[in-house]
């Protein structure tokens, strides 16, 4: 019974993270603050908030650092078969070597040269999805401790 509890817990929590950013988008019609890895970026920071791969860290910096790579590649060097592998290989490196590995981050570069998205796009909707995803789990963490607490007691 408990762990359902967690389950819902943690799919609220998802909810509420990707509502807030979908209903942003409805309201500013300039601004994209959805994008696909954030999706996937929730389950880890919801499912698993444990996770080295799901702290802020790791979340915010990862999304930004591979977005960074594939916006020079979508602006300054192209797009094309062998610059969107060698994009997303960067984007791994760059990860590890900075101890900042998240994997959905790792889609970022494709989808960013596949869009040919320019720099606005590092801040809708990277910074402002990787972080409004961290401040609604930390908030989601905090409902779960209390939930383990009680039910402990």
């Amino acid at each position: 019974m408990r762990e359902i509890q967690l389950a819902l817990i943690a799919g609220a929590g998802a909810f509420i993270a990707i509502a807030i950013l979908a209903f942003s988008q409805t309201i500013s019609a300039e601004h994209i603050f959805l994008m696909a890895p954030l999706g996937a970026t929730a389950v880890l920071v919801f499912g698993v908030p444990d996770s080295p791969l799901a702290q802020p860290k790791n979340v915010i910096f990862g999304h930004i650092i591979t977005a960074t790579i594939g916006i020079i590649f979508a602006q300054y060097i192209g797009v094309n078969e062998f610059s969107l592998a060698l994009a997303t290989g960067l984007g791994v490196f760059s990860m590890l070597v900075t101890k900042t590995t998240h994997p959905p981050a790792g889609a970022n570069p494709i989808l960013i040269m596949l869009a040919l998205e320019g720099w606005s796009f590092l801040f809708t909707p990277v910074i402002i999805g990787a972080v409004v995803l961290v401040l609604v789990g930390k908030a989601t963490l905090a409902a779960k401790t209390k939930l383990t607490t009680i039910t402990a007691a």
